[in-house]
């Protein structure tokens, strides 16, 4: 596990030795055990090292057996002593043991073709000495972040955070107003966008080359929903299990001292029963919950924990835990307002005091389809077709005059967000329920000159793509696909990556499987979400292996209680820093519209704490990066 930068340059001169290495040390964190460089002319890689596999002799950049390819390389390749093996019978001779040596030879034999070998989570990049080219990969789903810029004279500039890149004097910080129209949306940004108009997020499951100054970027894979295969529950159940035994085992293998995340929900815990079955040693889990009961799932994480004899580890986290944002607004680099960061930062931090490789659970839900909303999509669908005359008398209207909390989550307040959206077409009634700020809270809330600047700004854009491309699937399997594209690798893998690896973390997710995600693709829709029941086959999986009290329950999330944190002991702060000249200064939100947003909830006449959380996290990267 580490972290890459590097510079190609199109344009006379040599490259800076002295500039890869700042860029290189700016993500330290990423790898403290080790760094390496190769310079060569107009191109400059560096690499810093988290020492997993191959400890001894893994040191990077690695080289091809005749020398003419060079590889920096971030990740972990699961089945490299499968693929060594072969290469070996076909007259291979290696001179390290680690993984990244055996991607450098399969780019030597397949060229780009090579991706399709490769299980694991990876970033790299090879220089092809004798064709001048560079070549650079994200994995499948995007578990490891690539950034890059490609420069006017036709210069490449690459590296694995925003820090790096911005130590390159070329590249500005001018704004892009577009990504941070789509980051009010999403509470982050959507790829292959970033909040700096000069670098651009190379997509999961993409690869670029560069040649002559020119690029060049291809997709080389995505999951294939529309071949279904026929299977019994039953059958689907132990294939299921099959495959997530062998992909948790794959991510077992390590050097290092070993653990896992353990939230408590049904994810996380059905790795931690197939880790201890694999296992000779009990597993060492890591849980973090909050003193506010509604938000915290440490009692179903110990239930998991002794049914399986871990080595359990419990953190609290507090309202003082806020303390933490400008370390997480450094290394997150752009606006990022999914505040469960906070938790899994700490998390990583106290795990890190026990192990330096940690699984999780992360990828169950776009799989296996856990999340309500799926079930709200299908309902919708049903819902539309019923006659107008049936539903404004019958349905809306009743629910209308029933009172509601406007702060308390309750049914009645679910329902009546359901039907705001129902009418809506599938990627506006989905991008409005994933939300922060829809389209109409958008218009109240962004002053007229920002909003005339980004007036061809499409926030739903980025889920109708996905939506229009879900290969004759149903509903159900096109929100699955339009997750996997977009929550999954701009909000999940980005918090997960971030908050590990500035803990000199490794997070491995064995539902990110290539061949897991496959599969739950293949399964007909019923199996994943029988009766609108979320998780269905799942959870029958799970309750084979962990108490069913922790797998039949309704899903928490992994949330924190920011609401309950801004009305009390942090309304004061919330007040100063939304509020103040600075933030009105910017020109882009409306004074009226964010006052009437913090005093309607410090006063508890609504919920607005995501909307509040979304414009701190927006003004602390202004602070922190432009100002």
């Amino acid at each position: 596990m580490c972290g890459i930068v590097g510079i190609v340059k199109n344009s006379e001169g040599h490259i800076d030795p002295d500039l890869v290495e700042r860029m290189n040390s700016a993500i330290v964190h990423r790898g403290p055990d080790d760094e390496g460089f190769y310079l060569n002319r107009n191109v400059g890689l560096g690499m810093r090292r988290l020492s997993i596999i191959d400890v001894a002799t893994g040191r990077q950049p690695i080289h091809s057996e005749d020398k003419s390819k060079w590889i920096v390389f971030n990740g972990e390749i699961y089945n490299y002593q499968e693929l060594r093996a072969d290469l070996e019978k076909r007259g291979d001779k290696f001179y390290t043991s680690s993984d990244t040596e055996v991607v450098v030879r399969l780019f030597d034999r397949y060229g780009p073709d090579c991706l399709q070998h490769l299980r694991g989570m990876f970033a790299f990049a090879i220089w092809d000495e004798r064709n001048d080219e560079l070549f650079i990969a994200r994995d499948r789903v995007g578990k490891k972040p690539l950034l890059y810029s490609h420069r006017p004279n036709g210069d490449l500039i690459f590296g694995s955070e925003f820090k790096a890149l911005l130590e390159h004097p070329s590249i500005s910080r001018e704004v892009d107003e577009v990504a941070i129209d789509a980051y009010l949306s999403y509470m982050c940004v959507p790829a292959p966008l970033t909040a700096f108009k000069q670098i651009r997020k190379l997509e999961p499951g993409h690869w670029l080359k560069w040649k002559n100054g020119r690029i060049e970027t291809q997709r080389y894979w995505l999951p294939d929903f529309s071949k279904k295969i026929k299977i019994s529950e039953t059958e689907a159940i132990e294939e299921a299990t099959r495959l997530l035994r062998e992909a948790t085992r794959l991510r077992m293998i390590s050097e290092v001292p070993l653990g896992a995340f353990l939230s408590g929900g049904v994810d996380s815990s059905t790795v931690v029963a197939l880790m201890a079955e694999e296992s000779s040693t009990p597993v060492k889990t890591f849980s973090i919950g909050f003193e506010e009961q509604d938000f915290s799932e440490l009692k179903y994480a110990r239930l998991v924990a002794e049914h399986v004899g871990a080595e359990h580890h419990e953190f609290i986290v507090r309202p003082d835990a806020l303390e933490v944002l400008p370390t997480l607004v450094e290394h997150y680099g752009e606006p990022y307002a999914d505040s469960s960061a906070i938790p899994t930062y700490y998390v990583a931090k106290e795990t890190r005091k026990h192990v330096t490789v940690a699984l999780n659970g992360d990828g169950g839900d776009e799989s296996f389809a856990g999340y309500e909303r799926y079930a709200a999509m299908l309902a919708a669908e049903a819902y539309r077709r019923l006659p107008r005359l049936v539903k404004k008398p019958f349905v809306e209207w009743p629910v209308s005059m029933i009172p509601s909390s406007e702060i308390d989550r309750s049914y009645i307040r679910s329902v009546k967000r359901f039907l705001q959206a129902a009418h809506l077409e599938k990627h506006d009634r989905y991008s409005r329920w994933v939300s922060v700020f829809h389209g109409e809270e958008k218009q109240r809330l962004l002053t007229k000159e920002f909003s005339s600047r980004v007036i061809s700004a499409n926030a739903a854009g980025f889920l109708e793509y996905w939506f229009d491309r879900a290969n004759g699937s149903g509903l159900l399997d096109a929100a699955l696909l339009v997750d996997q594209m977009t929550y999954l690798p701009n909000d999940l893998l980005v918090k997960v990556d971030i908050a590990s690896m500035a803990n000199s973390l490794e997070a491995r997710s064995p539902f990110l499987d290539h061949n897991v995600i496959e599969f739950a693709a293949s399964l007909p829709e019923e199996l994943k979400l029988r009766r609108l029941k979320p998780k269905s086959l799942l959870k029958k999986l799970a309750a084979g292996l962990v108490p069913r009290e922790v797998v039949y329950r309704r899903k928490m999330g992994f949330g924190v209680p920011i609401s309950d944190w801004f009305r009390e002991e942090l309304s004061d702060y919330i007040r100063e820093l939304l509020l103040s000249k600075r933030v009105l200064e910017r020109g882009m939100i409306r004074g009226e519209a964010l006052k009437g947003y913090v005093d309607e909830h410090i006063a508890g006449q609504r919920d607005h704490g995501f909307r509040l959380w979304t414009l701190l996290m927006l003004e602390l990267w202004f602070r922190r990066f432009i100002d």
